[in-house]
């Protein structure tokens, strides 16, 4: 049989069905994994998403024509029977499970395989072949388990309260801030979320997801500020706004802080791994539990997770995608467009 999914130069497309995923120029049917700018862009027909992340679509996207499926839910379309699964990204990211005349393919999207309190956890998914993601698909990349990095962040804010000096912590608006409130201990001090973190916020409390308490930075007055912990994104760094905090220990939230090089390009105080998408014993694992014999590998470390799999009994080949990585603004590099 011919490849189900293929690369057009709009985007991945499932050539019996007719459609996209994450599609990166306008297309009349897009079927979006989550809400970052690189895999959910403006211009297409219609959007068909997982239904916890249609607030997320709607909220940067505008008024779009969105329909929205709960997970495990599934619709026929042109003979090719479409369903998501969670991939415990961020809030509303799936995998898209594609199925037609017995031959199974899983698009991962970005995922995580680590389970957190703001998103539904990843989901092993059966199929014959897996296309996956490979941000951070090299031998050397393995995360300690985020509780570990949560104590680390509040011990870090609980110092620098202590000492009464503002505690600015960098990271993407979108999922990883709101991983972060997740684990903080409001005990210690205000939280204080910059514009673009805050609506985003929002979503996620309307969506059931418990957060603590935050504020703006009118909210709050300049003593308070001094025991504060402020959640910014990474192009707030060295800007007006971050300078009214005045005294200030920072800090980058990333899976690229693993990286002596990245810590010194982004030149903060403290680096944080903390990353949104799998780790390579997590890629190893997410590609075992879905049985595939085919792995089609798409942005990040290509070349090393090709190889890999070939010489472990794989069938592996790559995509060329246009997919960003959120957390390449982490390493120094101008894309924020998913995260990391």
């Amino acid at each position: 049989m011919a490849d189900m999914v293929v690369v057009r130069k709009e985007g991945l497309f499932c050539v019996p069905g007719g459609f996209y995923i994450d599609p990166w120029r306008p297309v009349e049917r897009a079927v979006i994994t989550h809400g970052h700018g690189d895999h959910a862009r403006p211009g297409h027909a219609h959007y068909l998403c997982a239904a916890p992340g249609a607030g997320i679509l709607r909220a940067r996207l505008g008024d779009i024509n969105v329909q929205a499926m709960a997970y495990g839910e599934a619709l026929e379309h042109n003979g090719v029977r479409i369903s998501l699964h969670p991939a415990g990204h961020v809030l509303g990211s799936a995998q898209v499970r594609m199925e037609y005349q017995g031959e199974v393919w899983v698009a991962s999207g970005d995922y995580k395989v680590e389970p957190d309190a703001i998103c539904t956890p990843f989901e092993a998914v059966r199929c014959h072949c897996f296309i996956t993601e490979s941000t951070f698909g090299l031998p050397i990349y393995r995360w300690q388990p985020q509780q570990a990095i949560f104590d680390d962040m509040n011990a870090w804010w609980r110092r620098n309260a202590q000492e009464e000096r503002c505690s600015v912590m960098l990271c993407y608006a979108f999922g990883k801030a709101q991983r972060i409130l997740s684990g903080l201990d409001p005990s210690i001090g205000p939280i204080v979320c910059h514009g673009a973190v805050e609506p985003l916020n929002r979503i996620y409390r309307e969506g059931g997801v418990a957060l603590p308490p935050t504020v703006m930075v009118s909210d709050v007055d300049k003593a308070a500020l001094r025991q504060a912990l402020v959640l910014a994104p990474p192009s707030a760094a060295g800007s007006p706004w971050i300078r009214r905090f005045g005294d200030l220990s920072d800090a980058f939230a990333s899976g690229w802080m693993q990286l002596r090089g990245a810590r010194r390009r982004r030149a903060v105080d403290r680096g944080f791994v903390l990353s949104d998408h799998a780790d390579w014993p997590g890629l190893m694992q997410a590609i075992r539990a879905t049985g595939a014999q085919r792995v089609i590998v798409t942005h990040g470390s290509i070349p090393v997770m090709v190889r890999w799999l070939c010489q472990n009994g794989y069938d592996a080949k790559a995509f060329d995608t246009e997919y960003g990585d959120e957390e390449a603004g982490a390493a120094g590099a101008t894309a924020e467009a998913g995260d990391a």
